[in-house]
């Protein structure tokens, strides 16, 4: 068997291909254009088939790593501080080279690969959804950003419309800001108009015209304010910024709603407490590929960032804080297990355990978490939705029965998650 070490760069890249005793066979580097893949590929070729060829690069998705996949090639994926960490092995110097790291990538993959997994393709389905999702996610920071830059305008030249409403990026704020950009403009409001706003943008909020109106004049005044005309082009930049926003993440919504539903594995958590269009396509997205390549649910739990992890060394022990896991993963199975506490009671009840024993909130709803993947992966790989009263009648034979909870049900999860 060969091994092949790719650095990746955004313009070119550079590969080794060792044999079995760590000789060089080959290297070159290539732009990435279409013309220089297709003569790496072929290149690649001559050193065997692609099954028998794997390539080892310091990153786990896009192009180059897809490419590779298509090609047939076993990708094997290295975190960046994992492998600076085995750098020494090579010399102490320090030197540094994009050809003398494919070379070490290559030597890397050639006696510690037995280590380390093995790149899968996703379905495409899943590819989609998760592009998707990344997609929305990308908007919905944005938004963020985009709303706490109009904070600080308000903040600092009009304070009075954020006393308002619960949220500036709402549309209803918005909209005010687009009648009332400045306090030269909102000067003339009275109760009659500020019904006829809340009226007109069905204001659901239960405060009167009068305490709306309250709220507005009772903000302070900036002692050093910009002329109205300046500060209306300022504040309508970044309400049409939102607005555009707003637009985009919804048609973005639409479009996820449309492809969960056709997805054929979308009906093994519709019936999840608690889970959301928007959850549902998280879940299937960023924690549906990596279902489908570990063997438990521990393995699950622990690439998710919800199983913690131990150090000890002599006297010394400690349980600690997951950094080294799949961050897009963690949000979309903790989000879920956020919302499920709220509906479900056996959720509800090893949250309150957790906090009970000490445990903070994201600590607490980690395990959480951790438990409803075993419930998650058991549905995922025995291809049957999640059955909420299966679920509930198996904790209870678990109670009941210990010994022969396991064999009643596949995917009866403790009564209580200790770590």
């Amino acid at each position: 068997m060969n091994y092949v070490g790719f650095d990746w760069a955004s313009r070119a890249h550079d590969v080794t291909v060792l044999d079995e005793a760590g000789g060089v066979l080959d290297r070159w580097a290539f732009p990435h254009s279409e013309t220089g893949w297709v003569t790496t590929l072929d290149r690649l070729a001559r050193h065997g088939s692609a099954a028998e060829v794997p390539v080892i690069i310091e990153r786990t998705c896009g192009l180059i790593v897809d490419r590779l996949l298509a090609a047939g090639h076993p990708v094997v994926p290295v975190h960046p501080t994992a492998f600076y960490a085995a750098r020494p092995r090579w010399g102490a110097s320090g030197a540094k080279s994009d050809p003398g790291d494919s070379y070490k990538l290559a030597d890397y993959l050639r006696t510690d690969g037995h280590r380390l997994r093995r790149l899968t393709p996703t379905d495409p389905g899943l590819h989609e959804l998760q592009a998707l999702v990344r997609l929305r996610d990308d908007q919905v920071r944005a938004r963020t950003a985009a709303t706490n830059q109009l904070t600080a305008i308000l903040d600092n030249y009009w304070p009075g419309p954020k006393q308002l409403f619960m949220s500036l990026a709402s549309q209803i704020a918005l909209a005010f800001l687009t009648d009332y950009p400045t306090p030269t403009s909102a000067a003339h409001l009275g109760e009659a108009r500020m019904a006829a706003f809340c009226r007109r943008h069905a204001y659901r909020g239960g405060k009167s015209p009068a305490e709306l109106l309250s709220r507005l004049r009772a903000a302070p005044v900036a002692p050093v304010g910009l002329p109205p005309a300046t500060l209306a082009a300022m504040v309508t930049a970044q309400v049409t910024v939102l607005k555009t926003l707003q637009t985009v993440i919804s048609d973005v919504e639409r479009l996820i709603a449309v492809r969960v539903v056709a997805h054929p594995r979308s009906n093994l958590f519709e019936n999840l407490p608690g889970v959301g269009m928007i959850n549902l396509a998280q879940l299937l997205a960023e924690v549906g590929p990596i279902l489908d390549r570990v063997d438990s649910a521990e393995q699950a739990a622990t690439e998710c960032g919800a199983a913690p992890v131990t150090r000890s060394s002599g006297q010394t022990r400690g349980v600690y804080f997951r950094w080294a896991a799949n961050a897009r993963a963690r949000k979309a199975i903790t989000s879920f297990a956020h919302n499920a506490r709220m509906q479900d009671d056996w959720a509800a009840a090893l949250y309150a355990d957790a906090r009970a024993r000490g445990k903070r909130n994201p600590h607490a709803t980690r395990i959480v978490a951790r438990a409803w993947l075993r419930v998650i992966w058991a549905c995922w790989t025995s291809g049957q939705r999640y059955n909420p009263d299966r679920h509930h009648s198996s904790r209870f034979l678990h109670r009941c029965h210990p010994a022969g909870a396991q064999a009643r049900s596949r995917w009866s999860p403790p009564p209580e998650e200790r770590s």
